[in-house]
């Protein structure tokens, strides 16, 4: 049998938690490595609408992106929002494993994934860390298309049929830089590495600024389409590993 241990292993090596940011909580965060696995479900977040669908289709473990709880508590209780989805997970006995920045910056993790995706070449950390790789990722493209085209790469890779952009549609893109969900830090280092156009989940009004004055391109594809594009990638990778699992991607999860 499949333990939570034996897939908590396997998630380290794709994701090593080394790559984490200083402020992020990744890793086995609920439950009993020597727990028996079945079922698993993959999701962005660990809300009340997944953790029923979890608890409702009897799986042993969630393999969330978005940690739970990502800070530090002083109590557990259900007074809070967090600390009932807790009491719900360790009382049906529901393991809990974050992947976050570990797996935005892995090898084969979820900015890598988009910037492949987008027939990036040469592809190279924004922000290369200490022991090898690094978060976000740029690389240019064979030939320049404009930025209203890129949005169009965008939409079709993540599924999406909105996203918003700062620069002028027609402006020439070539060097392109990713940086998944809540990006505003990579703007600055987009820019000093060349990138004519960086694509995020999300960023602030006053970032939107600092990269129209900049002239590069901005490409806010939304927190939840960014990252959920790497929950089925997961889900793929983790059924291909482990066959003998029943291995899904929440169904009941929108992006609010």
């Amino acid at each position: 049998m499949t333990t939570v241990e034996q897939i908590a292993g396997f998630l380290q090596r794709l994701a090593p938690p080394r790559l984490a940011e200083d402020w992020d909580n990744v890793g086995l965060l609920i439950g009993d490595r020597q727990k028996q696995v079945q079922r698993v479900m993959i999701c962005l977040t660990a809300t009340p609408a997944t953790v029923a669908e979890a608890i409702q289709r009897n799986a042993d473990l969630i393999v969330s992106h978005h940690p739970l709880p990502l800070k530090p508590l002083r109590r557990i209780t259900a007074e809070t929002p967090t600390g009932r989805l807790l009491l719900e997970l360790i009382a049906a006995r529901v393991a809990l494993y974050s992947m976050h920045t570990a797996f935005d910056s892995a090898r084969d993790g979820i900015n890598q994934r988009i910037a492949a995706g987008l027939n990036l070449r040469g592809i190279t950390p924004l922000r290369p860390h200490p022991e090898g790789l690094g978060a976000g990722r740029f690389g240019w493209l064979e030939e320049a298309i404009t930025l209203g085209d890129m949005v169009q790469r965008v939409k079709t890779l993540l599924s999406v049929e909105h996203v918003q952009f700062v620069g002028a549609a027609q402006q020439a893109v070539r060097t392109v830089g990713v940086a998944c969900g809540a990006a505003d830090d990579f703007v600055e280092i987009a820019r000093d590495a060349g990138c004519d156009c960086l694509i995020v989940g999300e960023a602030r009004y006053h970032t939107a600024l600092e990269a129209e004055a900049a002239g590069m391109g901005l490409i806010l594809a939304g927190h939840f389409a960014s990252e959920r594009f790497g929950v089925r990638l997961l889900a793929a990778t983790l059924a291909k590993q482990f066959p003998q699992l029943e291995i899904w991607a929440a169904q009941n999860e929108r992006d609010p």
